[in-house]
């Protein structure tokens, strides 16, 4: 991917704008189609037909490629599977799993707390520099979480077991983000993103099959609800997103693309009680305030640190 002193940051702001508006909504929407999905398709099985479709579609598009590019080696798909495990296995699938017992809108809110984590990690295991609004912002995103989690008179607000397998899900993908900085990949990222779909995918089946879902399904219990959600989430979430994505880190500066860190949320929260009927409750929605303040200030905090070699590194999409 090109580094922010490559983006050619004159595209017509239309353009941008449109493309923003369809980020945010998109994968904003995504936690709902996600939560329709896995009521009758089991969670690690639906994420796998997702990727290997939405794989197979964008490797087929991207494969005329340029000329004198080189193909992909075993060096570039062996980081492909390992980022593809971390983000799309650990990621995503945990978010469809963790959709079983937890409504779409609060998974977003524990979602959005992914730059918490890859600051974090990052300081951790690769000694990041942390500046002291990105500090502030991490622990104001830790009293948005238990604000969100804590049980409250007596009984909890959540399904703990669900919030805590969510929270699992930005943990995972901040290592997979941290890895992708260092990693080898092709120079086009859509066929990275290809590739990386296609071992997620292939991975993400062989959980489904070790994990009894493959056994425990039942085609004709599926409803037309769930297909056409999935059919949503291969077309308009996997290759709609990500290709608005990819765009817009090359056109615009990363501290505005990565401002659907906390309007998604927003977006899902809305729809899940609109569509689903979720309860909107004022602790929910105070959680929900300092959870997407935390991820404001560190997105800003990171907007004014020198550019990564890899900015997609602190984004996560479902």
């Amino acid at each position: 991917m090109q580094t922010a002193s490559h983006r050619t940051l004159g595209a017509p702001g239309t353009r941008v704008a449109l493309a923003l508006g369809a980020l945010y909504v998109v994968w904003g929407s995504t936690y709902l189609a996600i939560r329709v999905a896995v009521e009758t398709i089991p969670p690690f099985m639906q994420s796998s037909i997702r990727f290997l479709i939405a794989g197979t579609i964008l490797a087929l598009v991207t494969a005329p490629g340029r000329a004198g590019e080189p193909r992909p080696g075993r060096r570039e798909w062996r980081d492909a599977a390992i980022i593809g495990g971390f983000l799309l296995v650990g990621g995503n699938g945990l978010v469809a799993l963790g959709e079983t017992t937890v409504g779409s809108g609060i998974a977003a809110l524990l979602i959005a707390t992914l730059p918490l984590w890859v600051a974090v990690l990052g300081r951790l295991f690769f000694n990041l520099h942390l500046a002291r609004s990105t500090v502030a912002g991490i622990a104001l995103g830790f009293v948005g979480v238990g604000a969100l989690v804590w049980p409250a008179g007596g009984s909890a607000p959540v399904d703990l077991v669900g919030a805590g397998i969510l929270l699992g899900s930005p943990i995972l993908w901040a290592i997979g983000s941290l890895y992708s900085a260092r990693a080898h990949l092709p120079a086009r990222p859509l066929v990275g993103v290809a590739m990386q779909m296609l071992c997620g995918g292939v991975m993400l089946g062989v959980v489904a099959t070790l994990s009894g879902e493959v056994g425990r399904f039942h085609p004709a219990a599926v409803t037309p609800a769930s297909i056409a959600a999935l059919a949503y989430l291969v077309a308009v979430g996997s290759l709609v997103g990500f290709t608005a994505y990819a765009w817009l880190l090359r056109v615009a500066p990363l501290s505005l693309v990565a401002t659907y860190a906390y309007v998604n949320p927003i977006v899902a929260v809305a729809l899940g009680a609109l569509i689903l009927g979720e309860p909107v409750t004022p602790r929910t929605l105070l959680a929900g305030v300092i959870i997407i303040l935390a991820v404001a200030i560190i997105v800003w905090a990171r907007g004014r640190e020198p550019v990564p070699p890899r900015p997609e590194e602190v984004v996560e999409a479902t």
